[in-house]
């Protein structure tokens, strides 16, 4: 698989700082029960990566230490991990909201039966991805019946009272393109996503998440081999909203990864771009921001640490973050 990351490293992205720290999204593994086209974790059913016991208390430790208000849970496959139910139900004993980004058809799973009513005991928040509300294009993105079964997983979360009005128990669904465009405007995709899965299968959700596609891992290398990196690259730059700036994730989140190194979001994760060392930025001493010579920070180096106004890495890839209406795990920035 041919690497976008060489291309990525070198930018004249405008420097950023972060703000207060409120959320923790954490990368439990790889391993998934799908390996979707665009997936920029390249996960999958071979993987073996998954976050050890040992490393889940160090995440415990650090939610608590910092009084982090949001745990965002990310994979593969979060639910693969047979540490996630213990994680999940020790973050909510310290009063954090844990979100859980799930690909629906693990509901469908043998084994797995359990997710809708563990989710309700523990009021976690469902992000769900369905990168569309066509079956031909799902099928496409992610592999043949994943549409029915994604479609089968919601009306399971929505049996168990997800997506209702109330907001107690929120079901947000994410799309994101499969070719080399940005994504469409998504206050109107949301209300075609509403009708469409209303109408023909009765299923309700709360928010639709757009996101664009990071140029990394295999959608990166689906540009360098159809020729579309370069023309996507300056797509991206020539969308550039600066206001974006203000409302990046990076700005209130850090990324750990199933090891507990930290980064300064999932994307710089996948890249090896590895954070700044708080106390390196507040020093006299240069800081360290080619990411071929920097040593990876691990999360119980920084149980001690403020990340507020700490450097934030940046690349290439942080123009798909910035570019139109922005993106982020959170969806559209404007």
């Amino acid at each position: 698989m041919q690497d976008t990351r060489p291309l990525l490293l070198d930018s004249d992205f405008p420097p950023i700082r972060r703000g207060q720290l409120d959320t923790l999204q954490v990368n439990l593994g790889y391993l998934c029960n799908l390996s979707c086209t665009h997936c920029h974790v390249n996960a999958g059913p071979d993987r073996t990566e998954l976050m050890d016991h040992e490393t889940v208390e160090q995440v415990l430790e650090f939610l608590q230490r910092h009084k982090i208000g949001l745990l965002d849970l990310t994979g593969g496959s979060p639910e693969m991990n047979p540490q996630f139910r213990y994680l999940v139900t020790e973050a909510r004993k310290l009063d954090v909201v844990v979100m859980d980004r799930c690909n629906p058809t693990i509901l469908e799973e043998p084994g797995y039966e359990y997710l809708p009513e563990f989710f309700v005991q523990n009021q976690v928040v469902v992000v769900a991805s369905l990168p569309c509300y066509m079956e031909q294009n799902v099928d496409k993105q992610r592999g043949k019946g994943v549409y029915q079964e994604s479609v089968a997983g919601l009306k399971k979360l929505n049996a168990v009272g997800y997506g209702n009005d109330s907001g107690e128990l929120m079901l947000n669904l994410v799309f994101n393109p499969d070719d080399a465009v940005l994504p469409p405007e998504q206050q109107s995709l949301q209300a075609e996503y509403r009708q469409s899965l209303g109408e023909t299968h009765g299923i309700i959700f709360n928010e639709l998440f757009v996101l664009a596609n990071m140029p990394i891992q295999r959608f990166g290398a689906r540009l360098l081999a159809k020729g579309q990196y370069v023309d996507y690259m300056q797509l991206l730059r020539g969308a550039f909203v600066a206001e974006n700036l203000d409302t990046v994730m990076c700005r209130n989140l850090i990324s750990v990864d199933y090891q507990g190194f930290v980064y300064d979001c999932d994307f710089n994760q996948m890249l090896a771009m590895p954070i700044i060392e708080p106390n390196r930025s507040a020093v006299n001493e240069p800081i360290v921001t080619d990411v071929t010579k920097k040593m990876p920070v691990h999360l119980k180096q920084l149980l001690d640490q403020s990340l507020t106004d700490n450097p934030i890495i940046t690349g290439e890839h942080c123009y798909a973050c910035t570019a139109g209406q922005g993106s982020s795990c959170g969806g559209a920035l404007s």
